[in-house]
């Protein structure tokens, strides 16, 4: 029978992923009002200085952890993953779609998978420390493969499904074995330049 307390911990991870999946939104905005990387940078850099706030003194408390920090530095990797995306995507190849995909895969992906993998019961299994389970990994890669997958056949490139497929593996795999939140650096950056290259 599950107990008040998981309840209690489970609508506070769903709450804080929530506000991750929320605030990823960001780049839809940037997609439509930023053209120079100077500007597009400024929101991100805010972010990172936000989150290291709330990190130190807990001040948004809804998007930490427990005391132990679990997660480390995940919600300040997460800001700041996009400065590399932004700069890629506004300063180097003129094309946001390229920061998309890395930064909705991690927004995304890794949000309704921590949730699936509360919500739903499945087999759990170790990896470099990090504690998955099957259904979390599962929700990641569908939902990484989607995002890919609608990006890579708008963009009409070849052989887009098979692509999709390995981008969404990659990004699964280091979702999994990147600890203390580093994933929120991992993913997104590596998956981007794997567009960056695939495009």
């Amino acid at each position: 029978m599950l107990s008040a307390r998981y309840f209690e911990k489970f609508d506070k991870e769903a709450s804080r992923k929530f506000i991750h999946i929320l605030l990823s939104n960001w780049w839809l905005i940037a997609l439509a009002f930023f053209d120079h990387v100077m500007w597009a940078v400024i929101p991100p850099i805010t972010f990172v200085i936000v989150n290291f706030l709330s990190y130190r003194g807990n001040i948004i408390q809804v998007m930490e952890r427990d005391a132990e920090k679990e997660d480390g530095l995940g919600t300040v990797y997460f800001a700041f993953s996009l400065i590399p995306l932004v700069i890629l995507s506004y300063g180097v190849t003129q094309n946001p779609l390229i920061g998309f995909v890395g930064f909705f895969i991690m927004a995304y992906g890794d949000g309704f998978a921590a949730i699936a993998g509360k919500a739903i019961k499945s087999k759990e299994y170790k990896i470099f420390g990090s504690t998955k389970t099957i259904a979390g990994s599962s929700v990641m890669f569908i939902t990484s493969f989607v995002i890919t997958l609608s990006v890579f056949a708008y963009s009409n490139t070849s052989l887009y499904a098979l692509k999709a497929i390995t981008v969404s593996l990659i990004a699964t795999v280091l979702e999994a074995i990147s600890g203390k939140g580093t994933d929120n650096i991992t993913v997104p950056i590596v998956a981007s330049l794997l567009t960056y290259f695939i495009l």
